[in-house]
């Protein structure tokens, strides 16, 4: 089971940090060359925040992997696009960025399942 609240702020900060990221990479070419790397850390991230905030009812690791697919693709997805209407990155992007995203975020869900502390799953 997907736990809204935590996918909503997970999904918010990602978007934030995304978007911030896209922005400064429209003036800054060094900021710009780190775009996918750069998307998907903040994907994966986006994904272990997820898990530190549902970690609450012991969530399986699917589920903990599902919201970080979903947090990361979501924040990816309108990173991407604004970076789209910047036309700093062609329309495809928007599919292959997401789609990569959306598995860094599982990552990171699942990873999160490791490394949040074990009593706080409890």
């Amino acid at each position: 089971m997907i736990n809204q609240r935590a996918l909503a702020v997970a999904a918010s900060i990602g978007t934030v940090a995304q978007v911030a990221m896209v922005v400064a990479g429209h003036t800054n070419p060094a900021v710009a060359a780190t775009f996918a790397v750069g998307g998907m850390g903040l994907s994966l991230l986006a994904g272990v925040l997820y898990a530190w905030l549902a970690r609450t009812g012991a969530p399986t690791l699917g589920a903990l992997a599902t919201g970080g697919a979903l947090a990361g693709g979501i924040c990816a997805f309108i990173g991407i696009l604004v970076s789209r209407l910047l036309g700093d990155v062609p329309t495809s992007l928007l599919l292959l960025g997401t789609i990569s995203s959306v598995v860094t975020g599982a990552i990171g869900g699942a990873l999160g399942k490791v490394i949040v502390p074990r009593t706080a799953l409890t």
